[in-house]
């Protein structure tokens, strides 16, 4: 059986912290808790590193930190929804919509493919919408499995 790119245990809704790092870490934390990363600090040092090459905030609120590490066990995306929102690089503003993709390093195929699909549907206005109404983590969970994983 293959194990689902996103779950209810990897949403975040109401998302505290100030700073991308702090941000990243509470997401990070979710994809230890479920096994799909071995090492957070490991994990996070990856994710730094990529961060570092290029800010991942894109237009309209979103931020998109994303590896490949070898401290990832399965791929996984995890998401946080943040109320007042956080600075990701991005020129035109804060992120309220954070998707953090964490691929095995021998995985730059999933990589390239989660990150295109995901790239695609935050350009349209109904699922960036969609996300930001959702009223629990569950029906995040369904419409990125509808729109991402499934597309």
């Amino acid at each position: 059986m293959n194990t689902p790119l996103i779950t209810a245990e990897l949403v975040v809704l109401g998302l505290e912290g100030d700073d991308r790092q702090e941000a990243t870490r509470t997401l990070a934390q979710t994809l230890v808790d479920t096994g799909r990363v071995s090492d957070l600090d490991g994990f996070l040092a990856d994710v730094a590193v990529r961060e570092q090459q290029m800010a991942t905030g894109l237009p309209g609120g979103i931020g998109i930190p994303h590896c490949r590490s070898a401290h990832v066990t399965t791929p996984s995306l995890a998401f946080a929804r943040s109320e007042h929102g956080i600075d990701w690089g991005a020129e035109d503003g804060p992120a309220h919509l954070v998707f953090l993709i964490a691929v095995p390093d021998t995985g730059g195929e999933d990589h390239l493919a989660i990150l295109a699909k995901l790239a695609r549907k935050l350009m349209r206005a109904e699922f960036k919408e969609g996300l930001r109404r959702a009223p629990d983590v569950d029906t995040v969970v369904e419409l990125v499995d509808r729109e991402v994983v499934q597309a």
